[in-house]
């Protein structure tokens, strides 16, 4: 018997059921695995969608995000409300609290969870913005239009404020760092992103650290107080691999699993896929954690592969791209700039519509686009052939990237 008849047989179990961990179980289908396949799901929802937790959900506009998966017809078995606690590697086992679950190959697609703000844990009115529960918590808050505080000013803190300031609500968002988007893009090409708040009817407060929260209010640390119905923190996340603590697997020390590059962890039989999990690119010659929607979506496909084949078949080194709705603006991001040795600007960044590349030995390693979904397209192919491109053509505007090779 061949050792893919032999996975066939004995079947995958996936813990997560997420769009990784959904992903995993229709790709393995789709490919050709005819064995068992387990999906394990910690929250009681049917697996749903994330990014509209933060717009329409929130707004009211759909009820939620379920996946348009018919599981039952594709024999997977799903199993929601099941929390995985621990990994028994050797005995090739998960504890839950139904009991153990053994498996064969298993897929870590446990996602990220969102970063608390200390000392709010229990204060009435502070909310996170993960899950669906989150989203439903919050939109009857919202329909009330109180005054929101919003805590970090990254991609999450800009979307909700988005979506308060459309609800009506008097937003403030209160930023640790002296600029938006700190952790994630330089200073020049934040600084426009800024001065969204301010035309869309938010107030923005950078350098300033929250010392507290009370029922109504918070407190910052040079002892400002701010008003607030409600306080949504959005401070960034972790992969959530607490539950793999003395488990063997690999974690780096952002807490991530330590793929390599076919998504194959530290231990054998056991891959991981996701915001769960970090992985070499060779093409950046860096290891990437990309907590973003794409990722979760073409990272399946690739474990699925190595899965059926057996043996290490398809490497996963894609070009990271993301995109973000905020004050009315559609973003989108697609490579790492990381290394990157120049900076091109494509329009004015004072403008509706504007996009940023960068280069690196004078080819395109990202683009950053701001209502121009044509350069983000055509620079991700850019990014992908990695063919070099010529400066001037790129910061014209009105040349397409396409044409703008050297």
């Amino acid at each position: 018997m061949s050792e893919q008849t032999e996975k066939n047989q004995s079947g995958v179990v996936i813990v997560g059921a997420g769009m990784a961990g959904v992903q995993t179980a229709v790709a393995l289908r789709e490919q050709g695995f005819t064995g068992p396949v387990t999906l394990l799901g910690a929250e009681p929802h049917q697996p749903y969608d994330r990014p509209p937790l933060s717009k329409a959900v929130l707004l009211g506009k759909a009820e939620d995000s379920a996946f348009d998966v018919d599981f039952e017809g594709l024999d997977i078995e799903l199993r929601l409300g099941t929390e995985v606690t621990g990994l028994r590697a050797a005995e090739r086992e998960l504890d839950t609290e139904a009991g153990p679950v053994p498996y064969e190959v298993l897929v870590l697609a446990t996602g990220a969870e969102p970063l608390t703000l200390p000392g709010t844990e229990g204060v009435p009115g502070v909310h996170l913005l993960r899950t669906l529960d989150d989203a439903a918590r919050l939109r009857p808050v919202l329909a009330e239009a109180p005054s929101v505080v919003v805590v970090g000013a990254g991609w999450i803190g800009a979307e909700f404020a988005t979506a308060a300031r459309e609800a009506g609500c008097a937003v403030t968002v209160v930023e640790a760092a002296d600029r938006v988007l700190a952790g994630a893009l330089p200073e020049e090409v934040a600084a426009p992103m800024g001065r969204w708040y301010a035309e869309a009817g938010a107030e923005l407060i950078t350098s300033a650290k929250v010392a507290g929260v009370e029922a109504g209010r918070v407190l910052l640390a040079d002892g400002r107080v701010l008003s607030a119905g409600a306080v949504v923190v959005g401070i960034g996340a972790r992969p959530a691999t607490g539950w793999l603590a003395g488990a063997g697997v690999e974690l780096g020390p952002d807490g991530s699993v330590t793929a390599d590059a076919y998504l194959r962890t530290s231990v054998p039989d056991v891959y991981a896929v996701g915001d769960c999990a970090s992985f070499p690119s060779g093409r950046y010659g860096t290891r990437l954690l990309v907590h973003h929607w794409d990722n979760a979506l073409q990272g399946p496909r690739a474990v699925a592969a190595n899965i059926l084949a057996g043996e290490p078949a398809q490497v996963y080194d894609p070009v990271p791209y993301f995109w973000s709705e905020q004050f009315g603006r559609f973003v989108q991001y697609a490579g790492h700039h990381g290394g990157a040795d120049s900076l091109l600007w494509r329009g004015e960044p004072g403008g509706e519509t504007w996009s940023v590349c960068w280069l690196r030995g004078g080819a395109l390693v990202a683009v950053l686009a701001v209502g121009r979904p044509r350069d983000l397209a055509q620079g991700r192919r850019l990014i992908e052939t990695g063919v070099p491109v010529d400066p001037a053509k790129v910061c014209d505007p009105g040349t397409p990237l396409k044409s703008a090779t050297a």
